[in-house]
């Protein structure tokens, strides 16, 4: 029994294997789209390559309006789409892994992407790591339910789409396998870390192929002259600290209020 317990679970395990190999492609060409994505709807709503040239050149009130306008196109697709494409995306993925055994709806990938580049294209106050992670996992899914992955094989599947999507995005295929076993699984197993590990390599190599190997962010070269300036680096922390959970906190309150309304309209 246990022999034969052994080579089922191997079978398994090289099985999923293949499946991160097709994650890993799917990832990557999801990452590359929803860029092109994200500068069609930008155009769109800027006619301009980066929306800070955009701002320094239009007036004021448009800073305003354009966003929220995206605001309001995104709300009724969501709202009648998917409702589980609301929200940051990494919180939605953890919440289908414990409670659906990584289920997620074939709909999300369109909804959230859709949603999402018209989101930050119309500069809205949102980035593209949760987004794409919800997307390349959900591929993840949808690729897992088609050939009738079991529950674990699931969650590992899905895991690996989010690494995919972290590493076909911001050219980090280590950073995406990690931030997959650490946040979304937390177990660094043999059975779930190598397929992990497949399709974060394999998204980015898809994406460089379409992109090029380049940094996602660009930092400027800076050396330290003194070493008073430490001084204004520690307050700088320390009140970046404080206004990130100020805005988590009101994240959370308008969210929750906007969720008892559009259920109480409902």
């Amino acid at each position: 029994m246990k022999v034969g317990f052994e080579k089922s679970e191997f079978r398994e395990h090289i099985r999923l294997t293949l499946l991160a190999v097709l994650v890993g492609f799917a990832g990557g060409l999801a990452s590359v789209v929803f860029k092109l994505m994200i500068r069609f709807f930008q155009n769109q709503f800027w006619k301009a390559d980066t929306i800070i040239s955009a701002v320094s050149s239009q007036p004021w009130y448009l800073t305003i309006l354009i966003p929220a306008l995206g605001g309001l196109i995104i709300s009724p697709i969501i709202y009648f789409g998917a409702r589980e494409a609301k929200g940051h995306g990494v919180p939605e993925i953890m919440e289908s892994l414990i409670f659906r055994g990584g289920r997620i709806r074939h709909q999300v990938v369109a909804i959230k992407a859709l949603a999402s580049s018209i989101c930050i294209g119309s500069g809205g106050s949102v980035g593209r790591e949760g987004p794409i992670v919800q997307i390349s996992s959900s591929l993840a899914s949808s690729i897992g339910q088609l050939f009738r992955i079991k529950e674990r094989g699931m969650r590992t599947l899905v895991a690996a789409g989010a690494a995919a999507g972290i590493g076909g995005t911001f050219n980090a295929p280590i950073a995406g396998a990690l931030f997959a076993v650490e946040v979304l699984l937390g177990e660094f197993g043999i059975f779930s870390f190598s397929p992990i590990i497949i399709a974060s390599v394999i998204s980015t190599l898809t994406s460089r192929l379409f992109t090029g190997d380049f940094s996602a962010f660009t930092v400027p070269k800076y050396t330290l002259i003194s070493v008073w300036e430490i001084g204004p680096y520690v307050l700088l922390g320390i009140v970046s600290g404080l206004v990130a959970i100020l805005l988590l906190k009101l994240f959370i309150s308008s969210r929750t209020k906007l969720t008892v309304y559009a259920f109480t309209l409902s």
